[in-house]
């Protein structure tokens, strides 16, 4: 897995704001984390005017409640005081033995290994071991995704053409609504990196292959094949379910989702509405009535 490797930790490594550092940290402190994962838009874009998006792993002897447990990751929502400014930041939490199983398609989720064969950087972590386990992570993440993505596009086709298809099926299996063309958008920012990925993920995952010009074949031996399309298929039978009951679940524990979704408002229509005690403490009971004061100003 060497030029993998080699890729991914170039690409953990690359460099971010301190603005941005520090308020990793602090966020990693509150949540007992071992590990920041950044990645998403502002990564890309470095507007600190946007909400940061943040994964923070925890070691296994770092205590969490069962639900965590079972039912990945705790999202949260955070603002912190870094050189002068408020940042904002998204965050999921989940044990780091976790997000290694998921990283590597071991569990029914497909929303790990999916994020993570996208651009990330890790930038903080509490020692060199872990930083070790995360990067082996994030490049298994894109070992899984390339032998998934062989089930998805049957035929000979450009990088491009295997990461939309797989884009796409990951989309309906996570029962989640994503305007047309986003795979084509997700690609777009470095056509360049998903053409050199894809190979390098097929020889890390010993999948054979052949290349013509822009055109890979891959061919997977009969057995893999099979192996391929039995993972598939229990992720695709089980994600929609898992999705909803994360859903459910992020409804009710959401820290911090009425700051969240108050800012939001205001970020999008410019209506604001207050933060009060009743609204930050039931989000969920509070969202007809702050619909209704966003329908009323705004008509």
């Amino acid at each position: 897995m060497t030029a993998l490797a080699d890729m991914v930790e170039q690409e953990l490594a690359r460099p971010v704001s301190t603005t941005i550092r520090d308020a990793a940290h602090a966020i990693a402190r509150r949540l007992g984390g071992a590990a920041v994962l950044f990645y998403g838009s502002v990564l890309r874009t470095g507007d600190l005017d946007g909400v940061l998006d943040f994964y923070v792993l925890r070691t296994a002897d770092q205590r969490t409640n069962l639900l965590s447990r079972l039912i990945w990751p705790d999202v949260s929502y955070h603002e912190v005081e870094a050189a002068g400014r408020t940042i904002r930041a998204k965050v999921a939490a989940m044990q780091i033995g976790t997000f290694e199983r998921a990283a590597r398609g071991a569990t029914l989720d497909t929303t790990i290994w999916a994020r993570f064969v996208q651009p990330c950087a890790l930038i903080w972590s509490c020692d060199e071991a872990i930083r070790q386990r995360v990067a082996q992570a994030v490049a298994d993440a894109s070992v899984a995704a390339g032998w998934f993505a062989t089930l998805h596009h049957a035929t000979a086709g450009s990088a491009g053409d295997f990461w939309r298809s797989l884009f796409r099926a990951t989309y309906s299996t996570e029962l989640r609504v994503e305007a047309s063309g986003r795979e084509d958008q997700i690609i777009g920012y470095d056509r360049r990196r998903y053409d050199d990925l894809l190979p390098l993920a097929w020889r890390s995952g010993g999948v054979a292959f052949e290349r013509t010009g822009e055109r890979l074949s891959p061919r997977p031996t009969e057995r893999q094949l099979r192996a391929i399309a039995a993972a598939w298929f229990r992720a695709a039978q089980a994600g929609r379910t898992l999705n909803l009951i994360r859903l459910i679940k992020a409804a009710f524990t959401f820290e911090g989702a009425a700051r969240y979704g108050l800012w939001k408002i205001e970020r999008h229509t410019g209506v604001r509405i207050a933060l009060t005690p009743f609204r930050e403490r039931h989000p969920v009971l509070a969202a007809p009535g702050v619909f209704w004061r966003v329908w009323r100003r705004a008509s």
